[in-house]
């Protein structure tokens, strides 16, 4: 109770109380002029009808109290403001009406007086905090454009929607940032010539480069949280036709609970431009396969993987185990789990997913109902230096981990899989094509546990990418180094990789190899000019883009599905299925053979991986000798 009044200690609160009983006073004895015509009315002079006017008006002031009219600031005012006005003028009236008909029986006193009660109390107590709001917002926009301030920076807001009218407010009640808004531009054409807080629409994006001629425009704002890469594009196309700086508010799956804030603007980078649709889930599949379910992440640490325990977080398992065996990436993890996800029991891991035994502790304790198997090496030119890297981790680590699922009655087993594993050119590939067989084989063996692939390609800015690596070579001045003109590769983000990963793994039934949808390819070469002009800088002038050649098992393009696989549609508009492939009956030997191997020539390990992997290309087989050498 000493909570509700606490407010109360304010001058200003307590002036806003006054003018209420105020507002509910003249709506009491207003309401019954309106009704009669005249206040000389034997009603009126009811001694009884007087005192229900002092029980009546103690009855509107708690009612203001207990449903937070004295919570807000009516200098903001708003909807949400309004809202409680209408609450807390319904309930007074009714009580107001109870109490009534208790004292008199309604004898004399006509009804209709309590509606026109209540209409003129949301008329007072709403019109009033408005009225403040509107001369408040008067008084910071002369401040801000009356004194001819030369230092005022001119501003175009994109996107005449809820978060460009947001932004546009808090433009209004921060005089200090010395901004002003000189109109919105908006493709719906509908808004054409409106006025948001008395600022002009005028148009489509299309206007951009006109309007900040006109204008003298210094600052353009971008407020689509909502758009896709392919409409930021457009405008940046309109932006980069001016001298203005452009900002850009993250995507509606980027922002707090949602919440639009002037100070969320940042500069534009590539990310924004890549950016494609929101995935759209089904979280009704999810919450059964997650909530209150014990999930096992191994690679935790990494990009994919540390995304992939915040989305799962979302949707309240009973305990996220996370596995990395990168002492600094758990460290990060568990710093941010922390910090963000305190409600959600999880236990960070320090542990190989090569090592058996120790796998199988985890799995003991724990024992998880879902596996995301997310541990792997991926860099290509690195595992062409080390191919038996690459078999230990991708190969027989995934082995380890699956057998371990199948031992301890995991529900699903889901694998992070890559576009490198159809018709690989490279080691890495290659031992993610064998991975995914050996979820194949494990699927086949087991009546439990449900064996899942997922197929994607390359994500924005996860570890090793090029984009971090250009981002960086622009920062310190440096040439880019493109490996050829015409490589091309698929992007998506990592919060959209893992979404549709999560949901892959909810559709599956076992033994399916899910590809999601990677959408159009990128030259490597354009983005690198792209992220250029973002950086501010002129190609040839400022930094130039330097071709390396393809680096060793690297490939113009890459492809999502295989000659030699078929593939259907699902019911999810980014999700296809690679139609299953039978396997060797000698894959088991041949997996044996391979895994067993300590140190191996690298020509040998391409020849064993050649004969599991029939439609692997590698520049080591083109030897006419390479069996004979495997062989000696």
């Amino acid at each position: 109770m000493a909570n509700l009044f606490s407010n109360f200690r304010n001058p200003r609160v307590v002036l806003a109380f006054a003018y209420d009983l105020l507002i509910a006073a003249l709506s009491f004895w207003g309401a019954l002029y309106l009704r009669f015509d005249t206040m000389d009315n034997a009603l009126i002079d009811n001694l009884s009808f007087n005192r229900f006017f002092f029980m009546a008006m103690v009855i509107h002031s708690a009612s203001f109290v207990l449903n937070g009219l004295y919570k807000g600031v009516w200098r903001f005012s708003s909807m949400y403001d309004l809202i409680r006005v209408v609450k807390a003028s319904a309930i007074s009236v009714v009580l107001s009406l109870v109490l009534c008909f208790y004292m008199t029986r309604l004898y004399n006193v006509p009804r209709s007086m309590f509606l026109i009660e209540f209409l003129l109390l949301v008329i007072g107590l709403g019109g009033g905090r408005f009225i403040y709001r509107y001369l408040k917002d008067q008084t910071s926009l002369r401040s801000m454009i009356g004194g001819a301030d030369a230092d005022a920076k001119s501003v175009l807001i994109v996107g005449a929607g809820r978060a460009g009218e947001k932004l546009l407010r808090d433009i209004h009640s921060t005089p200090a940032l010395q901004l002003n808004v000189v109109g919105f531009v908006d493709d719906d054409k509908f808004k054409k010539n409106a006025l948001i807080h008395n600022v002009k629409v005028y148009g489509g994006v299309e206007l951009i480069p006109s309007i900040v001629a006109k204008n003298l425009v210094d600052k353009i704002f971008i407020a689509i949280p909502s758009s896709n890469g392919e409409e930021v594009k457009r405008i940046v196309d309109y932006c980069k036709q001016t001298s203005a700086e452009v900002k850009i508010l993250p995507k509606m799956d980027q922002l707090l609970s949602n919440q639009v804030e002037l100070s969320l603007l940042r500069n534009l980078n590539i990310e924004d431009l890549l950016g494609r649709d929101q995935v759209t889930l089904d979280t009704a599949h999810l919450h059964t396969m997650i909530t209150n379910k014990v999930v096992l992440v191994t690679g935790a640490g990494g990009s994919i993987g540390s995304e992939l325990c915040a989305q799962i977080a979302k949707f309240n398992p009973s305990m996220l185990v996370m596995c990395d065996y990168c002492e600094l990436f758990m460290y990060e993890l568990e710093m941010k789990f922390k910090e963000d996800y305190p409600e959600v029991p999880f236990f960070p891991k320090i542990v190989d997913v090569r090592n058996a035994h120790k796998l199988d502790q985890v799995f003991a304790e724990y024992s998880p109902h879902i596996v995301f198997h997310a541990a792997a090496h991926k860099h290509v030119p690195m595992m062409e230096h080390n191919p038996i890297e690459a078999i230990e981790t991708n190969i027989k680590g995934t082995k380890i981990v699956g057998e371990a699922a199948l031992k301890y009655g995991a529900e699903k087993f889901i694998m992070i899989s890559t576009d490198k594993a159809v018709n690989p050119t490279n080691v890495m590939g290659a031992s993610k094509r064998i991975a995914e067989m050996v979820i194949t084989d494990l699927s086949k063996r087991s009546n439990t546990t449900k064996f899942i692939s997922v197929r994607f390609g390359n994500v924005l800015g996860s570890n090793g990418s090029v984009i971090p690596l250009f981002r960086k070579q622009i920062e310190e001045g440096k040439d880019i180094t493109v490996t050829h003109p015409d490589i091309i590769r698929y992007f998506m983000s990592i919060p959209e990789a893992c979404q549709l990963v999560l949901q892959a793994g909810s559709m599956g039934e076992g033994g399916e190899i899910f590809v999601l949808d990677m959408g159009e390819p990128v030259k490597i070469v354009d983005l690198a000019k792209e992220m250029i002009r973002l950086a501010g800088m002129t190609e040839g002038k400022d930094i130039n883009i330097v071709f390396s050649g393809l680096r060793p098992g690297e490939k113009l393009y890459e492809e999502l599905f295989s000659d030699k696989e078929a593939y259907e549609f699902t019911h999810h508009g980014k999700i296809r299925k690679a139609l299953f492939r039978t396997l060797d009956e000698s894959f088991h030997a041949q997996l044996k053979n391979l895994i067993t191997l300590e140190s191996a020539e690298p020509d040998t390990v391409v020849y064993l991986i050649k004969e599991m992997v029939p439609e692997f290309t590698h520049f080591r087989l083109k030897a006419e000798n390479i069996l004979e050498e495997a062989q000696q």
